[in-house]
């Protein structure tokens, strides 16, 4: 990663925290698209990755 490449991400997540986004996960792939970006919404910090916050909550009675 160059000085330029570094510079933009530090340029992304200052614009998120300045738009107040308070949480903010980063992760790279190989996989996704050069310059892509994607957003995820939760229910709350404490579901992060949560059945409930994936839809599929194992043990809700139906």
């Amino acid at each position: 990663m160059d000085e330029h490449e570094l510079n933009d991400i530090v340029n992304i997540l200052d614009k998120m925290v300045a738009q107040e986004i308070s949480r903010i996960k980063v992760a790279t792939s190989d996989e996704a698209e050069e310059g892509s970006v994607s957003r995820e919404y939760h229910h709350g910090r404490c579901d992060i990755g949560s059945p409930w916050a994936r839809g599929c909550a194992f043990d809700v009675l139906e």
